[in-house]
């Protein structure tokens, strides 16, 4: 390993440094939220059993929030690695092979989040004009989340090309 793989020392690339920034800062939302979570719920819980009186907008912000933590979460997982892979049969391939086979999955990877950044923008385009009636914001709000998540994948699986490219290794964001 060379002294430019670590992603957060000072010989880092400027786009690593970023990536890892983006991903820090997911995770810390993630878990913002996760809190919020467990706070709606639990106010939603203390409404109806302790008040008669269960809040809407309890069950719908924990509903929302969930989208927004799945989608951070999935965004980091590719980045740091942790999404399902063919490891198995990448370790059977000789080197040159293994980097393009991991090249091509970093790829189709990108050109998912590329996907889901259309169709996400789309539907939230579309379903901006409509209020969710349990919070009172637009449901387009639910179809961000896509958007937000498939342009981390694009970054991060860019990221990971160019690390393949320059023979490095992306660290993981909570190192």
């Amino acid at each position: 390993m060379s002294a430019s793989i670590t992603a957060l020392g000072p010989v880092a690339h400027p786009y690593t440094r970023l990536c890892a920034w983006l991903s820090r800062i997911s995770l810390m939302a993630a878990v913002v939220m996760l809190v919020g979570i467990i706070v709606a719920v639990q106010v939603q819980v203390v409404g109806r059993y302790l008040f008669n009186n269960t809040p809407t907008w309890a069950e719908g912000l924990a509903l929302q929030l969930v989208l927004y933590v799945t989608a951070l979460g999935v965004a980091v997982g590719v980045r740091d690695a942790g999404h399902i892979g063919l490891e198995s049969l990448a370790v059977l391939l000789p080197e040159a092979w293994r980097q393009r086979l991991e090249l091509l999955i970093h790829a189709l990877v990108a050109a998912f989040g590329a996907l889901m950044t259309w169709s996400g923008w789309t539907w939230t385009r579309l379903k901006w004009d409509e209020l969710d009636p349990m919070l009172g914001v637009p449901v387009g709000l639910d179809y961000l989340a896509l958007v937000i998540a498939g342009v981390l994948i694009v970054l991060f699986s860019i990221e990971h090309i160019v690390a393949l490219i320059r023979h490095e290794e992306v660290v993981p964001s909570w190192n």
